[in-house]
């Protein structure tokens, strides 16, 4: 046996202090590193390159703490340069079994996020960021299932389990006080799993009572129900796992009941509730110049604050419209153009002459503890519809909880309940050019000020401004293609270099790097199953529940912690109607 093969087996055998699972999970040990880039562990003769993936967690004993980091590249290297030209004769299996450890042998790449306590059960001493590395020759094991617990912590009611570390059975858990203190960010390319990652964390959400959320649900998956296109079958949306404690409302009514969905409320919209703002949010999509768009606020001069908008659609033709565009100084074509485009929108049936105080009867559910799911149906296709309605209904939203705020700091009433907004197609409200002028780039500056933040939902994070961007807390990203896409997730991130590849090989599916203020260090996760009989058990029972749940585990066997003896009666009176 050879001398380095000696070295790497002694150190193998010298795990003092170490218990036996330590010792089945032995790597190797450091040979060099940095702070910045990570550290480099040559793996033991006894351990196969093919066995450690990245993305996995991995822990090292140095000689004053203990390192919990992530494995993010994995190389092959050799002793001996000649071993690149020289030819083997691989007929023979000791020839290279004699090579594997010594001359030639595999390397990984391990970025030290924590250092955590160096004796195991040492409560006092939490994992804190690393600011060292470990020194040479310090041993490196696969991260154990009570490594993992100590560093993201055990489900329950702040915790929750959103999935499990590579090529392990833990449970992985994410802070949910953490999770909506800031803006949250679901990215990923199509069909990637971004809609079930969003239900899993509007689950927490929900179960902790942290905060309410209204979801902009425009493809109908959140609220009753969704389809699973990879297994072809229909999954269930929020209302149905929690029917006391959700609130669905509906631009469509037709399309809910041909669901199957009876919506709590029905969304009308007034033309009197339509600014100028919301035309200007809509130039592109309606295909206005900025001449045509900004012509909104003359007309608003002209007839006033909430009459502006059906006094322009009643003219009767285009040389009405001319005559007022002399009127008020505004060239005609420009007015003529608003006016052929705004006429399109009497096709969307939500929109009556009369407010439907819509706005008004959501705050109503949100100050109930409710969670609010206003589905688009029809309308979810139509991109316009669903930035109008989004931004409307937000600002509306975000003025009375601005007030509410304010009372509250002057002793005339409570604070708001937190609430959380949530937004598809996330781009076109937060782009450049258009985040300074809606509703959320207002609420991703304002970080938690007036208790409001958002979860955008996109799959081009590259086009959401830089700005926006920057106020995402916690960042849970799928599969990304495009390099632009993958340098916006990870811009500002500690060891984005070493994230970049972590990232790049990612699953096409239930796979999510996620790193931010919901978790101490990146992390890349299998997440957990959503739709399934036992996944429903699971997410409707909740970690407060399970020692009460019967033998069975049926959710109906305990309540929810948070549910009063009136949501009690409101869920049993729904779920009668369901049946």
């Amino acid at each position: 046996m050879t001398d380095e093969s000696s070295d790497g087996l002694s150190a193998h055998n010298n795990t003092s202090g170490l218990n036996n699972n330590d010792a089945q999970g032995f790597l190797g040990v450091v040979v060099e590193g940095s702070l910045t880039q990570g550290v480099e562990v040559r793996l033991d003769p006894g351990t196969s390159v093919e066995n450690v993936k990245v993305g996995t967690f991995v822990t090292i004993q140095g000689s004053q703490y203990r390192f919990f980091g992530v494995a993010t590249d994995i190389a092959l290297g050799n002793s001996d340069q000649r071993l690149k030209h020289l030819p083997l004769d691989l007929g023979d299996p000791f020839i290279s079994q004699a090579l594997l450890g010594t001359v030639a042998y595999g390397t990984v790449s391990v970025l030290p996020n924590l250092v955590m306590p160096l004796v195991r059960g040492d409560d006092e001493a939490a994992p804190s960021a690393a600011k060292t590395i470990p020194p040479q020759f310090s041993l490196a094991y696969s991260a154990s299932e009570a490594d993992v617990a100590t560093v993201f912590g055990q489900e329950d009611d702040r915790h929750f389990w959103i999935g499990s570390p590579l090529d392990m059975e833990s449970k992985l858990c994410i802070n949910l006080d953490e999770l909506v203190k800031r803006s949250i960010g679901v990215f990923g390319k199509s069909g990637t799993g971004k809609t079930f990652l969003t239900r899993l964390l509007l689950v927490g959400i929900l179960q902790s009572g942290q905060a309410s959320s209204l979801i902009f649900d425009m493809h109908n998956e959140y609220g009753h129900g969704g389809r699973d296109s990879d297994r072809g079958i229909m999954v269930k949306g929020l209302k149905q796992l929690f029917p006391s404690q959700v609130s669905t409302f509906t631009l469509d009514e037709d399309s809910s009941r041909r669901r199957g969905s009876t919506p709590d409320e029905v969304v009308r919209i007034g033309y009197g509730e339509i600014e100028p703002e919301d035309i200007e949010l809509l130039r592109e999509t309606l295909n206005l110049s900025d001449v045509a768009a900004s012509s909104a606020f003359n007309l608003e001069q002209k007839f006033g604050p909430g009459k502006w908008m059906e006094a322009f659609l009643d003219l009767e033709d285009r040389a009405a419209v001319f005559d007022l565009a002399a009127e008020i100084q505004v060239q005609p074509n420009a007015l003529g153009s608003l006016y052929n485009r705004l006429t399109r929108l009497r096709r969307f049936g939500f929109l009556v002459k009369e407010s439907g105080r819509a706005a008004a009867r959501i705050i109503e559910h949100l100050e109930r503890g409710k969670h609010v799911v206003l589905e688009f149906g029809r309308y979810g296709d139509d991109l316009t519809a669903y930035i109008l309605v989004s931004n409307l209904l937000s600002r509306r939203i975000h003025d009375a909880y601005v007030r509410q705020k304010e009372e509250a700091e002057g002793g005339a009433g409570k604070e708001p309940r937190p609430l959380v907004l949530v937004i598809e197609e996330a781009h076109k409200f937060l782009s450049p050019s258009v985040a300074p002028q809606t509703i959320f780039g207002t609420i991703a500056r304002e970080l938690r000020k007036y208790n409001v933040t958002l979860m955008v939902i996109d799959q081009r994070p590259s086009v959401i401004s830089s700005e926006v961007m920057s106020q995402v807390g916690t960042r849970l990203t799928c599969a990304l293609d495009d390099e632009r896409d993958i340098e916006a997730v990870l811009a500002g991130t500690s060891g984005s270099r070493q994230l970049r590849g972590v990232l790049a090989r990612l699953e096409p599916k239930q796979q999510a790097l996620i790193f931010g203020h919901a978790l101490p260090m990146p992390v890349v996760v299998h997440t957990r199953e959503y739709g399934s009989a036992e996944s429903y058990t699971l997410l409707t029972r909740g970690p407060m529940r399970e020692s009460a749940a019967g033998n069975d585990g049926s959710p109906d066997a305990a309540e929810t912690p948070t549910e009063t003896p009136e949501q009690r009666l409101e869920r049993e009176v729904a779920e009668l109607f369901q049946q």
